[in-house]
């Protein structure tokens, strides 16, 4: 994962320490549920703000310092569904399925039945539409800030966004 140094905050006051604060339990629960599993989320967080730790801050806002951290931990989860699936294809599986992990007990406790079903549609679906419904429904981006972290156009997130939406519905059993 290559990130250039001039997307890193230029103020003084918007330390990397200071976003790691405000913005770490965020990005961990971006990148599980992209990657479904909290231990490789967690490695995925800290590994974007390890590799731009110490690097030059030429200026951007502490808004587009957010945008260019979610667009490292997802692109650190595309990496590591890449990696993932090159394992199970060596090991001969022929579906892809999350690795078991070991949860915390405050993430054990948060599951339920309902939640699975609608994580498990969720990661049923193409990465793109996955992605676009995460940063919309759980971050709450808008269109522009959806195009804009993904590097697509407004209109694809809108298609990504619907075609998603009809596939979760088709999956739970609603209309949509």
């Amino acid at each position: 994962m290559r990130m250039a140094a001039a997307a890193l905050p230029a103020d003084p006051a918007l330390d990397l320490a200071e976003l790691f604060r405000r913005h770490h339990l965020e990005l961990v629960r971006l990148a599980v549920l992209l990657v479904r599993s909290q231990e490789t989320a967690e490695d995925i967080v800290q590994d974007v703000f390890a590799r731009i730790h110490g690097r030059p801050r030429r200026g951007l806002d502490p808004d587009g310092a957010l945008a260019y951290l979610r667009q490292a931990v997802i692109n650190g989860c595309r990496s590591a569904g890449r990696r993932q699936a090159v394992v199970h294809r060596a090991r001969g599986l022929r579906e892809f399925s999350s690795a078991e992990t070991h949860e915390s007990a405050e993430a054990s406790a948060l599951r339920s039945e309902t939640r699975q079903t609608v994580l498990a549609a969720l990661a049923a679906l193409p990465l793109r539409r996955r992605e676009v419904l995460v940063l919309r429904y759980y971050l709450g981006l808008s269109e522009a800030e959806i195009a804009r972290t993904l590097g697509i156009s407004a209109g694809a997130v809108k298609s990504a966004a619907a075609r998603g939406i009809t596939a979760l519905a088709e999956a739970l059993g609603e209309d949509s």
